[in-house]
């Protein structure tokens, strides 16, 4: 992922690089998956070093990816920014209900790691061809309106998971009233 945000920020230069970073992209998605396929075909499951390593990991990529792309033409650096304090807040959420419900979900509907891959890997073909788009006759760059759209979705499934998350805690952990004393 880092290899993949410095293609996006060489995309400055010449916008073949997004060529290179959907090539990276491919490779990240490989490595991802095949470490606890690999790790689980010969029977060397660390649970909880994996979780972490692999979940930490996820973090630095996705700083680098959307630094690579604050420093692209294709999405300006407030948009960037908040897309990765939402998907912060969002892996916070997470890791939380992890911990505290023993449920672990990466996937929100049907978008998960390889589904925003390929959504990427598209929307860069795209980019080659329509960098931007015209909305009420203002011009805007493609990944500043599609990244506003997945921030306001990722804000959405935040907030509804916190409610859902909250509500079932809750039920788990009523406190009686016990007996009253005058």
């Amino acid at each position: 992922m880092v290899a993949a945000g410095a293609g996006y920020a060489l995309t400055r230069y010449d916008p073949r690089w997004l060529h290179a970073v959907n090539v990276f992209l491919v490779v990240n998605w490989f490595g991802d998956s095949l470490d606890g396929t690999l790790a689980r075909y010969r029977n060397r499951l660390r649970p909880r070093y994996g979780f972490y390593v692999d979940h930490i990991v996820d973090m630095y990529a996705f700083l680098a990816l959307l630094s690579g792309l604050a420093l692209s033409p294709y999405m300006s650096r407030s948009v960037a920014f908040g897309l990765l304090v939402v998907y912060y807040m969002l892996s916070i959420h997470i890791y939380l209900s992890t911990y505290t419900e023993g449920v672990f979900k990466i996937a929100y509907g049907k978008v998960g790691g390889t589904e925003l891959r390929l959504i990427m890997i598209a929307g860069n073909l795209v980019l080659l061809i329509y960098p931007r788009v015209t909305i009420a006759g203002r011009s805007y760059a493609l990944y500043d309106v599609a990244g506003t759209i997945a921030m306001a979705a990722m804000a959405v499934a935040l907030v509804a998971s916190t409610v859902r998350s909250t509500r079932r805690l809750y039920a788990l952990e009523r406190i009686d009233a016990g007996p009253r004393s005058s």
